[in-house]
């Protein structure tokens, strides 16, 4: 395939452009890579006082924080990816005016960089189990596979809202809230048994929802991704892959006379 042949061949501009969003990042900030560990602590910490104390969002055996916990990891990371790769072609405008090469780098070097701090976010996640003394399960060889998926799923996403900020400057403005609403749409910080069996087949559309479940079920259940849903998510990930690229590489040409 193109794309993989076009990455291989800019892996090195791939990895410097992944390099300087790292380091652009925190690069005045006092407590630099710290904010990365912090932030989705403090959401934690938030998040449990809310629903678990005042709320109270049973989720059985497991304690919340581990429940929620699990959820938020893979959904900062989505939400935070789509976030920094919508603007990366903004942001990197005189490159792509000036010399020629595949504009799809961009984004995919901003989804790239958010995976460092996923790496540090899982990091914790797995001192939170071992100190809520939730058992480790065999099922974990399940993440690699169901987060390939959620990659898909992101650079698609990310193809098509990338390619779209150049022309329309108002899907980064909007983008926030649209992030908003799809969290709340899927099962981060509620269980998927409170959706009202009503509205479940509106729900289920959403492939997020497949992949917060795949993760629950393998880390904190011991059992498979739930068949239905996670197959589902792996279709629509790896047809919005497509979709997202193709529609990339259709409005690449504009891009320089564009941005």
């Amino acid at each position: 395939m193109n794309f993989f042949s076009q990455i291989y061949q800019h892996r090195e501009l791939l990895l410097e452009l992944v390099k300087r969003e790292i380091k652009a990042r925190y690069k005045q900030s006092i407590l630099g890579y710290a904010w990365v560990v912090l932030v989705p602590l403090i959401n934690l910490g938030v998040l449990t006082i809310v629903f678990s104390f005042l709320l109270r969002i049973p989720t059985g055996d497991i304690p919340y924080p581990i429940f929620l916990f699990t959820a938020l990891v893979p959904w900062t990371f989505t939400g935070n990816s789509i976030s920094s790769a919508t603007g990366s072609l903004v942001a990197n405008s005189t490159l792509i005016t000036k010399i020629y090469l595949p504009r799809e780098i961009f984004p995919i070097a901003a989804v790239i960089a958010k995976m460092v701090d996923l790496v540090l976010s899982a990091v914790i996640l797995v001192l939170f189990l071992i100190f809520f003394h939730v058992q480790l399960h065999i099922t974990l060889f399940w993440i690699p596979i169901i987060f390939l998926f959620q990659v898909l799923l992101v650079l698609g996403v990310s193809f098509i809202l990338s390619a779209m900020n150049v022309f329309f400057r108002d899907v980064e403005n909007v983008l926030g809230v649209f992030l908003t609403v799809w969290m709340y749409l899927t099962p981060v910080i509620y269980p998927p048994e409170f959706i009202p069996g009503q509205f479940r087949p509106i729900f289920n559309l959403n492939p997020m929802m497949g992949v917060i479940n795949a993760y629950r079920n393998v880390v904190l259940h011991g059992v498979s991704p739930p068949w239905q849903s996670f197959l589902y998510a792996t279709l629509f990930s790896l047809g919005i892959f497509i979709v997202g690229y193709l529609f990339f590489k259709n409005r690449e040409r504009f891009f320089a006379d564009v941005i």
